[in-house]
C-alpha cells in the first residue's frame, strides 16, 4: 500500500466564492495549496492528503494515521514565533494561528519519528520547531523566472543525506525566498548553502528530516527527494503495522 503523507498548507486568502456569504458580507478565507505538491508525490509513489490548519487538538488522532509530512511552502513566519522583538520593515502578511499548527505538527512528528520533507517556508518551519532562528529579510533571493527554471547553484556536504540522495556536491535550484535560517535549531545541521552564504538545506536524525529551501516540487530533476521521503515513509508504515 502507498504510505499517506500529509500536506501542510498556511496559506490563506479570500473566497471569490459569492454563494458562501450574504450580501455585502466580507469574504471569508480559504486554503491555497498548489497541486504540484500533490503530484509530485504522487508521481513518487504517495498517497498525498491536504492538512487543513484547523488547530492542534486532533495531532494526536491524526499523526496516528500519517506515515509522513510535507511541510510546504507559504508566507512569512511571524517573528513572535522565534522570539524576535522586532519587525523587519519587508515582512509580509503573517498568520501566527496558522504558525502554530505548524510549528505543533512539526514538532510531534519529530517526536513519533515520522519522516519529515520541509519545502522552503516548511524548512524554515522546521527550523523554528526545533528553537532555531530566521533571518527575517535577505535581499537577491526571489527569482523572476519560473519556477521550473533553476537559478544558482548550492553546495552541498559530503555524506549528508541529501548528498546521498542526490549524489552531487553542487545543485541547481530555483530560489523563492526572503527569509532563511539564522540560529540552527537543536539536532538540525547544514548541509547545503548558496554562493553568499545562506543556509540552502538542513536535515536531522531519525527516520529522515529534511528540508530544502528551494522549491524541489517544481523541479523534475529533484523528484529524488520525494521518493526518498516515501521510502522513508513506507518504512515507518510497516513497522506500525507490526
Amino acid at each position: 500500500m502507498r504510505p499517506l503523507i500529509g500536506v501542510t498548507t498556511s496559506e490563506m486568502r479570500p473566497s471569490s466564492l459569492a454563494t458562501t456569504r450574504r450580501h455585502g458580507e466580507p469574504p471569508h478565507p480559504e486554503m491555497a495549496l498548489g497541486m504540484t505538491y500533490l503530484r509530485t508525490l504522487d508521481a513518487a509513489g504517495a498517497i498525498p492528503v491536504v492538512l487543513p490548519p484547523t488547530g492542534t487538538d486532533h495531532l494526536q488522532g491524526l499523526l496516528e494515521r500519517l506515515d509522513g509530512i510535507c511541510l510546504s511552502g507559504g508566507p512569512d513566519l511571524d517573528p513572535a514565533a522565534y522570539g524576535a522583538t522586532d519587525r523587519h520593515t519587508q515582512l509580509g502578511p503573517t498568520e501566527p494561528s496558522l504558525d502554530a499548527f505548524e510549528l505543533s505538527l512539526a514538532r510531534e512528528a519529530l517526536s513519533r519519528n515520522i519522516p519529515i520533507l520541509a519545502i522552503c517556508r516548511g524548512s524554515q518551519a522546521l527550523n523554528v520547531a526545533c528553537g532555531g532562528t530566521l533571518h527575517q529579510h535577505i535581499d537577491g533571493h526571489r527569482q523572476t523566472a519560473t519556477a521550473t527554471e533553476p537559478t544558482h547553484a548550492v553546495e552541498v556536504e559530503t555524506g549528508s543525506r541529501l548528498h546521498r540522495i542526490m549524489r552531487q556536491r553542487s545543485l541547481s535550484v530555483n530560489s523563492f525566498h526572503h527569509q532563511a535560517v539564522d540560529r540552527v535549531g537543536e539536532g538540525l545541521k547544514v548541509v547545503a548553502r548558496a554562493d553568499d552564504g545562506t543556509v540552502e538545506s538542513v536535515e536531522g536524525p531519525g527516520a529522515f528530516t529534511l528540508g530544502v529551501q528551494w522549491h524541489a516540487e517544481t523541479l523534475y530533476a529533484h523528484l529524488p527527494l520525494f521518493e526518498a521521503l516515501v521510502r522513508a515513509a513506507a518504512r515507518t508504515e510497516l513497522r506500525i503495522a507490526a
